[in-house]
């Protein structure tokens, strides 16, 4: 085999075991979020997968291209039929828990993948004849590094923000095909045949989103799905789903219906606080309902993904949105802004009830109180358990209040398992020690007579 050719193999082998591994990552995120517990173990048992890969890779003794070119035929089947979104949607609406369909696809997509392609590099590097050992390993190894680089941020930084998951789930299947073919022996029809039926399968799997029935968006950070609801009383409602997770709610009376945390947070801003003419930061921007059809704030949404805006505008609100869109991490706005706000509204999630990790800590909180102006407000929509007896709704609880002090904290759906919880906190509050009043020592009097 030509060098130039073994090394061109080598490199579409690292592009898409790499790149299939970051498309499983955004698969899973709609279904059970991007948390660490998530991340990490899938990205501990593609590693073993590879490793099992290089193993068996290494006890190959003949046939090597013809290995090579079916472990290709059969991952670009693995990618295009297993990775498409029909696939994974399904096997996480047929199975229950989340975790069980999760274990599923990495166990039964994603990990043999892994391991079809890591015998590429020992196996093709037979073919390297008088070649030193080191000298042949070293470059092909060279060659699938650099090929698992260029596939981890070319997917996600261009085509998953360009063209959404799918188109990169295509790519990664037609160049898998392309090294299939490439690997064919001359004269023989049938591994060419076979190549072109992989390829073909590939494609109808891939593009199968794409056709007009099919209603969900994807990008690089989410799926998108806006769907109609019929209640009583409501004019064309609409839902306004991100992650498989309903965000917000929208319909065509006057005044028009929002979700109710939405009308909530609306009713604290305008009427309780009577806030007019002042700048609101709104961290994480659902539907842009907190803004619609209310001009007398100035908005500023902050929003990760650059294709909400269009998406809600075009397909949700049917009109413009009311205020500003920064496109941005929450973390980082509020950690290098310089502006200041009279109220931050929090309300950013990666899925049902999953706030993103990096969103919840005590250094976050202390961010936002840098945004806010000397009588500015902070208002976060967190969605806990109704009791609030969970360690998460505990734990979440006590690390605002650690920063701003004691909070107003308003459950919203007590008898539901899971309800939208609103804390209010204060930017002119602080965090103190605490003294239980008892009957030996009360000092309850004095304390009421400090507060008058």
């Amino acid at each position: 085999m030509p060098r130039h050719l073994l090394y061109l193999i080598v490199f579409i082998e690292g592009f898409c075991s790499l790149g299939a591994e970051v498309i499983a990552l955004r698969r899973l995120l709609p279904h059970v979020g991007s948390a660490i517990v998530v991340t990490a173990p899938t990205i501990g048992l593609f590693l073993l997968a590879l490793a099992l890969g290089y193993a068996a890779g290494a006890r190959v003794a003949t046939r090597y291209a013809e290995v090579v070119a079916r472990n290709f035929q059969m991952a670009a089947l693995l990618a295009g039929l297993g990775l498409a979104r029909v696939t994974v949607d399904g096997l996480f609406a047929a199975v229950q828990p989340s975790w069980a369909a999760s274990l599923l696809l990495i166990g039964g997509v994603l990990c043999p993948l892994a391991w079809l392609l890591g015998q590429t590099v020992p196996v093709l590097t037979n073919l390297l004849q008088h070649t030193r050992t080191g000298e042949a390993s070293g470059y092909a190894l060279y060659w699938s590094t650099l090929g698992s680089f260029l596939g981890s941020v070319s997917l996600s930084l261009l085509v998953m923000q360009w063209l959404g998951v799918s188109a990169a789930v295509l790519v990664c299947a037609l160049l898998l095909a392309l090294g299939s073919l490439l690997l064919q022996p001359p004269g023989k029809p049938w591994p060419l045949l076979m190549s072109a039926k992989v390829l073909a399968i590939g494609l109808a799997s891939s593009l199968a989103h794409l056709y007009p029935a099919h209603q969900v968006i994807d990008t690089a950070y989410a799926d998108y799905r806006i769907e109609p609801l019929n209640r009583p009383g409501d004019i064309n409602m609409r839902a306004f789903l991100i992650n498989n997770s309903l965000a917000s709610l929208i319909d065509d009376s006057q005044p028009p219906q929002y979700a109710r945390y939405i009308q909530h947070l609306r009713q604290i801003i305008l009427n309780e606080l009577g806030l007019s003419a002042k700048d609101i930061l709104v961290l994480g921007a659902g539907g842009f309902t907190l803004s619609h059809q209310e001009p007398s704030n100035r908005y500023t949404y902050v929003d990760i993904d650059p294709q909400i805006r269009a998406i809600a505008e075009q397909r949700f609100l049917k009109q413009p949105i009311q205020g500003s869109l920064i496109e941005d991490d929450a973390r980082r706005f509020v950690r290098h802004t310089s502006r200041r706000f009279d109220a931050v509204v929090v309300d950013v999630f990666s899925s049902h009830s999953s706030i993103p990790s990096h969103l919840i800590t005590r250094e976050f909180w202390q961010d936002t109180r840098r945004t806010l102006n000397p009588q500015g407000v902070l208002l976060i929509n967190l969605i806990l358990d109704g009791r609030l007896e969970t360690p998460y709704a505990r734990n979440l609880l006590a690390t605002i209040e650690s920063v701003y002090g004691r909070c107003a904290v308003e459950v919203l759906h007590k008898s539901k398992p899971l309800s939208n919880v609103i804390v209010s906190c204060y930017h002119s509050s602080k965090a103190g020690p605490v003294t239980p009043y008892t009957d030996e020592q009360n000092r309850a009097d004095l304390d009421r007579a400090s507060a008058d």
